[in-house]
């Protein structure tokens, strides 16, 4: 399997996907567990890919 280039749509948008589901893990994680560590990680996740889809307009 090949997997796209960094700088193309496609894998911009993996990127943008893979963070967003990143994101979701994580707040998940850090509720149940109660860690608000997790949360904060997770938050920073979701404005990565907030500014990756902001930045990488096609």
């Amino acid at each position: 399997m090949r997997f796209p280039s960094p700088g193309s749509d496609r894998g911009m948008k993996h990127l943008f996907h893979a963070l967003l589901v990143a994101a979701a893990a994580l707040f998940a994680v850090g509720l149940l567990a109660d860690a608000l560590w997790l949360l904060g990680i997770g938050a920073w996740t979701l404005i990565a890919a907030l500014l990756v889809e902001l930045v990488y307009r096609p």
